[in-house]
């Protein structure tokens, strides 16, 4: 929900015809960095010619293309005719389709939530054991992709549904280099070595953070990224995944130790720029920009991969703004590296040879790294060769998700739309604004009981 509402009105439903040989965007054998060889193994099996292939995705606009350049290769392999298309309300246009009886052969979705419902009206192929092990043996992290991509069939029983490919991260803290080396700072490894340099950034007379939740209709919704990241470093991965599902309220002492400790940066006046009541109305594209004054009026944000999109325009990534990964805490190594994301899966809403062999091709590293060599995409998948990426900082994101030692999807858009678009954003305005974090913690549970 947070991707669609920052992608905005987008084209109208787009048709892709099929590709040759000629729109390979890497010519075959040419460059050593890419697997060629998972292209001719995948060849060997995979004759479609007169068969045909609908695909329906998310991706518009640049994103289709690149999709394109990635499916150039599965067309020159198999001769199958592909054609891709999208919508501009996507969700709703495919939940139309399957439920008519006219569903694409391939459905690729960002949102595990409407995956789950297709899945329980029967609308979904199971995937198998094959792709489970697969998906266990060959993405880093494998246990979480094989349970976000689990869903309950028509009849309860719980079987992989979907393939995830195309991943986005959201852990990730900003900064520009040149104001750190100006101020002596160092890159914090551990939650508790950032929690001493906004500390120290403070008692230098600086502000350490720029953090804005002004989003329009969706204000908030940036806190909620903070509180998932803070939950999986807090809290085993097991009490998020009750914690999204309701299986836990929101009242929890896990949940509320969350909220608190995004307080601890969040409502003392001293760590953010403008003061702790700015939070609330500073619009989150806005808020970057302090990072780029002249003095600084920050030194860190919190954000995903998607916000260079409002840098000042310029600022090349590498250079005048880099990131780190939001560490993890010292004192809970046993909790690991988590990951806090999203990203899109692929499933077969007809089951037909030419479905099949496109989950197969989704195997192969080929089908990673021709994406990965241009932009927008990251991929957990170990047998990649990172070298491959199209610049530095997408390497360096790439090398997070490789080295997560667990993954989880965005909180706020696995709950109910009431409460991860709703209750929650609110709440979190609210409590930037003082409300003590129990009252909003039993707020949002009050709207969540209310759907049951």
């Amino acid at each position: 929900m947070k991707r669609s509402f920052l992608i905005g009105v987008a084209a109208l439903a787009l048709l892709a015809g099929a590709a040759g040989a000629a729109d390979l965007k890497f010519k075959p054998g040419e460059d050593s960095k890419f697997n060629w060889a998972s292209l001719e193994d995948f060849k060997k099996g995979h004759d479609l010619k007169g068969q045909t292939l609908t695909i329906f995705g998310p991706w518009r606009g640049e994103d289709e293309a690149l999709f394109k350049s990635v499916y150039a290769y599965f067309v020159e392999a198999t001769g199958v005719e592909l054609k891709y298309s999208s919508s501009e309300n996507y969700e709703q246009q495919i939940v139309i389709d399957t439920q008519a009886g006219s569903p694409p052969d391939i459905a690729i979705l960002p949102q595990p939530g409407l995956i789950a419902d297709l899945a329980a009206k029967g609308l979904l192929t199971p995937l198998g054991d094959e792709t489970k092990q697969w998906l266990l043996d060959n993405y880093a992290a494998g246990q979480s992709w094989v349970d976000l991509s689990t869903y309950n069939g028509k009849d309860g029983t719980p079987a992989l549904y979907a393939f995830p490919y195309k991943i986005d991260v959201k852990s990730l803290v900003w900064y520009v280099p040149e104001n750190f080396e100006d101020a002596g700072y160092e890159v914090p490894k551990t939650m508790e070595e950032l929690k001493a340099l906004t500390e120290k950034i403070a008692e230098d007379g600086e502000k350490p953070w720029c953090i804005g939740l002004g989003s329009g209709g969706a204000t908030g919704w940036p806190a909620t990224d903070w509180v998932e990241d803070l939950m999986l470093r807090t809290q085993p991965a097991e009490t998020y995944d009750k914690w999204v599902k309701n299986e836990i309220p929101f009242t929890d002492a896990a949940v509320t130790g969350a909220l608190e400790e995004f307080g601890w940066f969040a409502r003392n006046d001293a760590f953010v720029e403008g003061g702790a009541a700015a939070v609330a109305s500073a619009d989150f594209r806005d808020s970057p920009k302090g990072l780029f004054s002249s003095p600084p009026k920050c030194y860190l944000h919190h954000q995903a991969s998607f916000i260079p999109s409002f840098f000042p325009e310029g600022k090349v990534v590498g250079e005048d703004a880099d990131f780190f990964y939001m560490p993890p805490y010292e004192s809970k190594k046993e909790l690991g590296n988590p990951v806090l994301g999203a990203g899109t899966l692929a499933m077969i809403t007809r089951d037909t040879p030419a479905a099949r062999a496109f989950i197969e091709f989704l195997k192969t590293p080929i089908a990673h790294e021709v994406w990965m060599a241009q932009t927008s995409f990251l991929t957990p998948y170990k047998s990649v060769n990172v070298d491959v990426y199209g610049n530095p900082p997408l390497k360096k994101q790439g090398e997070i998700l490789l080295n997560a030692t667990t993954f989880r999807f965005d909180g706020s858009d696995l709950m109910p739309g009431k409460i991860g678009a709703g209750a929650f954003w609110t709440g979190m305005v609210d409590f930037v604004g003082g409300k003590p974090a129990a009252d909003v913690a039993a707020g949002v549970q009050k709207a969540w009981d209310s759907i049951k």
